[in-house]
């Protein structure tokens, strides 16, 4: 490491005239040194430090350190709108780094979040104009496309994140304004977060103060193009890769895992090195714990190490191993150990099947999951109260994430649960999962979230992974396909699995009114209870789709 010197502020002009301010951490010495480059919106002294070390101990590692606050954030200049000025303004963030005073010309980028997507705009910006592209970045927890990897899911809004965040971006613009009233209610508001108001999901705080967020936006574009097209780097990118070596990150637990992976599938396609880490976290922090497991010393998060190393091979030409290492490094969620493999593992699809006695329901013991398929017909229901919505509880989506008991959860009568027996040997789980559900409902509309758990010899019952949809046209025939995010996990002999089935996951998701308004309009007055069937065996056998690694 080397001495740093005193941060300083520096400022750009964009191409439209507009000033952004920049934070510059410089070490000590002659140099020439290259550059790292973040641009954020949440004012620059933050800088990612929530998961990153600090941009001095990034400075201390030769670089020069750029912390740049993005067009209408901080104390930059313009107007903030949501990624809409990322593309044209990283581009030319990038054309003004390269001339930066000590530095070398190679310039390489790093974030989460944000700041994970500003890295993949500010690229596709620089092939717009044909301009300095970077010579390596490292997105981290991004949303690949904004519509499914962060404001949808399954064609279902995410709530409790969405409402959180617009807020915290609300109330930032409001105190950049002056606006000292709208701020404080904004904040008043994300720390409880007016969920029971007449319009469920658009609570009057931000109708009032809709010209500070986006939420407007993300709330009232519920299907994909358009609005999404301009702020999502998978539009800006497509059918290019730039070739840019690039380090990506996600978590077993982040919201954002399938943009991280659909950002590293798109650039499969590029020649230069790609790299792919996935940790037990969820988007913040990046600890050896995530909800209720401690995941040992190795799940302390080795990612300010494996960026530098990344940087220093592709900024500084140093042959330190890094493309001769496995390109997909997993941590096994069962084993709490990390495994590197060359490739994404293509695992064989083991189909396990649902059936029951018909009080999969009404008690979590009568439910069963096998691999055989089921010689009789089973139908459990489960009704579901508006007024009463199963809660979220860890996962992706609960708050906070991680592996939870849910165990109490499933004791619940609108929950319907099925159990395999224990395991007689280790199980090994390493890619997506998916559940094939045959579900009538008395309502237009319904949602269903998929659990699926690993039942410990004690009865706790802890997240593995989840997925949820959101069923528009109840009447369309076939099974319901409902898409859970991937995994990493060796289930271990004794212990057995359970999908759990349910028709809400409150507040992570708005609550199906049932009526097929959708939820920029829908009112908890006009919410419907709504009866589910779900059906077992014969020529509508549900079953849960396993990504099983054979012969390990």
């Amino acid at each position: 490491m080397v001495p740093v010197k005193p941060p300083v502020t520096v400022s750009m002009r964009t191409r439209d005239g507009v000033r952004l301010d920049a934070d510059l951490y410089r070490p000590e010495g002659p140099g020439p040194f290259p550059v790292l480059l973040m641009r954020q919106p949440y004012g620059r002294k933050i800088a990612s430090t929530v998961v990153y070390a600090h941009p001095s101990w990034y400075a201390a590692q030769g670089y020069i350190v750029v912390i740049q606050d993005v067009r209408g954030a901080g104390t930059s200049e313009g107007t903030f709108r949501l990624f809409e000025h990322e593309r044209s303004d990283g581009a030319d963030a990038l054309a003004w780094a390269v001339a930066l005073e000590g530095g070398d010309g190679r310039i390489g980028m790093y974030g989460f979040s944000y700041q994970a997507a500003t890295q993949l705009l500010a690229l596709a910006g620089a092939l717009d104009t044909d301009g300095p592209k970077p010579a390596a970045l490292c997105p981290a927890m991004m949303g690949w496309d904004v519509f499914s990897d962060w404001a949808y899911e399954g064609g279902a809004f995410c709530l409790y994140g969405g409402m959180s965040w617009a807020l915290q971006m609300g109330a930032e613009r409001a105190r950049l304004a002056g606006d000292v009233a709208a701020y404080r209610e904004m904040l008043a508001a994300a720390k409880s977060l007016p969920l029971y108001e007449e319009r469920m999901a658009w609570p009057a705080v931000l109708q009032r103060h809709a010209h500070y967020t986006h939420y407007g936006d993300w709330i009232g574009n519920p299907a994909p193009g358009g609005y999404w097209d301009r702020i999502s780097p998978k539009a800006a990118l497509a059918g290019r890769t730039g070739d840019v070596p690039m380090l990506h990150v996600g978590g077993w637990y982040d919201k954002m895992l399938e943009g991280t992976l659909g950002a590293w599938q798109a650039m499969a396609a590029s020649r230069a090195a790609q790299r792919l880490i996935v940790g037990p976290w969820g988007h913040i922090p990046w600890g050896r714990r995530t909800g209720s497991v401690d995941f040992g010393p190795q799940a302390s998060s080795p990612i300010d190490a494996e960026q530098i190393r990344w940087f220093d091979r592709f900024l500084k030409d140093r042959d330190n191993g890094v493309e001769r290492e496995p390109a997909v490094r997993l941590f096994d969620v069962g084993t709490k150990a990390w495994r590197g493999v060359a490739a994404w593992p293509e695992p064989h699809l083991q189909s396990w099947y649902l059936s029951s006695n018909g009080l999969a329901a009404a008690r979590s013991e009568d439910g069963v999951l096998d691999r055989a398929k089921p010689g009789t017909i089973s139908l459990d229901t489960l009704v579901h109260d508006p007024w009463r919505p199963v809660p979220s509880l860890g996962g992706h989506d609960g708050s906070p994430p991680g592996p939870q008991d849910r165990g109490a959860l499933d004791g619940r009568t609108d929950v319907a649960c099925y159990t395999s027996a224990p395991l007689s040997a280790p199980l090994r789980l390493v890619g997506r999962v998916s559940a094939e559900i045959h579900v009538e409902a008395d309502a237009v509309s319904h949602d269903l979230c998929a659990v699926l758990s690993q039942v410990m010899p004690d009865g706790r019952a802890v997240t593995l992974t989840q997925g949820y949809l959101r069923i528009s046209d109840a009447s369309a025939p076939g099974p319901r396909t409902v898409t859970m995010r991937a995994m990493c996990a060796t289930i271990p002999t004794g212990a057995a699995l359970r999908l759990s089935l349910q028709a809400a996951s409150f507040p992570a998701f708005a609550v199906n009114p049932g009526t097929g308004v959708g939820a920029d309009k829908a009112r908890l007055f006009d919410c419907r209870v709504i009866t589910l069937a779900v059906h077992g065996g014969g020529t509508r056998a549900s079953r849960l789709l396993l990504p099983v690694e054979e012969g390990w």
